[in-house]
């Protein structure tokens, strides 16, 4: 799936990354966790998460997780949205409460992280 097609499934707003629409995404993980999403998440992964501050980019970033998105309308201040564009990590938000985006996501068809090779 790509992030165009998360974009609009998910009715998301782009904060960082407008030009890596076209970015593939080989699975999905909602967590508000960190230390769950440092053990559980694969490289190349969605995070979807409330967590709203420097740690899910940088979580993002050691995961190699391709794309962030914050659920519930929540609105990144401006270091975390910079955090995010220095490290390369596309940042979208949803009006969207994490369980209803989690399963519109799977819904069409994208597997979780235990669902995925490697």
């Amino acid at each position: 799936m790509t992030i165009r097609e998360v974009k609009k499934i998910l009715n998301c707003q782009v904060l960082v990354g407008a030009d890596k629409l076209d970015l593939d995404i080989k699975a999905g993980c909602g967590c508000d966790l960190m230390s769950d999403v440092l053990a559980y998440i694969k490289p190349g992964a969605l995070l979807l998460s409330g967590l709203n501050n420097p740690q899910v980019i940088r979580t993002a970033e050691m995961s190699e997780i391709k794309a962030v998105c914050l659920v519930r309308g929540k609105q990144p201040m401006e270091g975390v949205i910079e955090l995010a564009r220095e490290n390369g990590v596309i940042l979208l938000t949803t009006a969207l409460p994490l369980f209803e985006a989690c399963g519109k996501l799977y819904q069409k068809g994208l597997c979780g992280c235990s669902e995925t090779a490697g």
